[in-house]
């Protein structure tokens, strides 16, 4: 008697794109069935493209590492309008701000996600911005771009490009130059 081969678990089937927190958006290749430490345990198959990673995932433990299903529409939109707001500067050390804005991007939440990118984006006008800061910015770009780009039926640049559009409507700090340039 064969075995039927499980297409579907827990509401997440083979084929479909994923929000894995820690890695941002992968695609369920496969559920196999694997033995370890004597125990047979049955496992999602997660890859993730962009970072050539092939990530497999315990279907018990799916609830308890934030694995989620992609946003919906709305969530997307939400997240898009979040960008245009005011940036929000915490006057607290930079180590401590970064470990905030480390723990928004691995928290897997678009809306999170969508204020590290607000919050870090410069514009030309305002000062450089320090390697840490930048490789955070990206890091958090990064993800919400890809997840935008998995909902939208994006390419990757296609999705940055749509963020960046909205960051560019955002009120800036020390923006009055272009302020002034919009008025004109």
């Amino acid at each position: 008697m064969a075995i039927k081969k499980a297409t579907q678990r827990q509401g997440f089937k083979i084929n479909e794109f994923i929000v894995y927190p820690a890695h941002g958006v992968g695609q369920i290749i496969n559920i196999e069935e694997q033995e370890v430490a004597g125990l047979s345990l049955e496992l999602f198959v997660i890859n993730f493209e962009q970072d050539k990673m092939t990530l497999r995932v315990p279907i018990g433990k799916i609830a308890s590492v934030g694995m989620r299903k992609l946003s919906d529409e709305e969530t997307v939109e939400k997240a898009l309008t979040t960008v245009t707001g005011r940036a929000r500067i915490k006057r607290t050390m930079w180590s401590r701000r970064a470990q905030e804005y480390e723990a928004k991007i691995n928290s897997g939440d678009l809306q999170s996600i969508a204020e590290v990118v607000r919050d870090l984006f410069r514009s030309e006008s305002q000062p450089e911005q320090s390697y840490s800061e930048r490789q955070l910015y990206e890091a958090a770009l990064d993800r919400m771009a890809r997840e935008v780009a998995a909902i939208r039926k994006l390419s990757g640049t296609e999705a940055v490009h749509l963020i960046e559009k909205n960051l560019a409507k955002s009120p800036r700090r020390g923006a009055t130059k272009s302020g002034q340039e919009a008025a004109a």
